[in-house]
């Protein structure tokens, strides 16, 4: 299983280390380490945000946060990518096709006038709490997927068994298991990635359901409305907020979801019990 981030050792890193386990014992004198480098999304010359992240999977990510920030409507807007490591990190330079460029660089013009908070030259309000389609995708789960999807992820965690340190975000479908799992340092950026990774295989997240490691927040229900995700499942417990956006976007919140307990906290209708057949959603 880690032959994949043993081939690359620009995700992780060694350092000795001294200490004690719980059973008194020494620890090992070498500790494997994830990776944090600072990640720059630019296009067309124009930096848009730098991210503190593993640098693992950077296309799906480039793709993925431009996606999830409307930055782009599909991969195809993309007409160029490249994966540029510079003195200080790493730049994901995208080339815009002209007609979604026009509507880039219009968008930055708004975004830049003197409401901005000062911290990132828009208006963070209203930009924070965008506007989201409701998710109309209806698919049924059992109770006993939801806890063979959080195992599945635990089990394709790769970097985190090295390393214990990084979050995940896969994709499990009822009747196939998991079809993607990402990580990284960051619970925004695993999800970025996997969407990112899904939409380059043309896999249909409506017909699924996203899993995290982390805590459900806001914006990680956002994330999962704009990708027509009917289900987000996580380990931790949602934010009042992220319920309230989970409520209104039509996205069944499932919380706290550990072996085979679990709290639903919005549109339970979509979980069933174990007797009963899952229902595939749209093709």
């Amino acid at each position: 299983m880690l032959r994949g981030i043993l081939d690359c050792p620009d995700w992780i890193e060694t350092f000795p280390c001294r200490g004690r386990a719980p059973d008194g014992n020494a620890v090992a004198p070498i500790r494997t380490l994830a990776q944090e480098t600072a990640v720059a999304l630019v296009y067309n010359g124009t930096t848009e945000a730098v991210m503190m992240a593993t640098p693992a999977d950077l296309e799906d990510f480039a793709f993925g946060f431009s996606l999830n920030e409307s930055l782009i409507e599909s991969v195809e807007d993309v007409a160029e990518l490249t994966i540029a490591p510079t003195e200080h990190g790493i730049e994901l330079r995208m080339w815009l096709r002209p007609e979604r460029a026009a509507s880039y660089h219009a968008r930055r013009r708004h975004l830049a006038g003197p409401t901005g908070c000062g911290l990132c030259g828009i208006e963070s309000l209203s930009q924070a709490m965008r506007p989201l389609k409701s998710v109309g995708a209806d698919i049924v789960v059992r109770e006993s997927e939801i806890a063979d999807a959080v195992a599945s992820l635990a089990a394709r965690q790769v970097l985190n068994h090295a390393t214990h340190a990084v979050h995940a975000a896969g994709c499990y479908r009822p009747g196939r298991g998991m079809l993607a799992v990402r990580e990284d340092i960051g619970r925004h950026n695993a999800l970025d990635k996997l969407t990112g990774a899904l939409t380059q295989n043309h896999v249909d997240a409506r017909r699924g359901m996203l899993v995290i490691t982390s805590r459900i927040s806001v914006e990680m229900v956002q994330k999962a409305a704009m990708i027509g995700a009917p289900v987000l499942i996580a380990m931790s417990a949602p934010t009042a907020l992220a319920v309230r956006v989970a409520e209104s976007t039509n996205i069944t919140l499932v919380g706290v979801a550990r072996g085979e307990s679990y709290q639903v906290f919005c549109h339970a209708h979509r979980i069933a019990d174990s007797s009963q057949e899952p229902r595939d959603g749209p093709n």
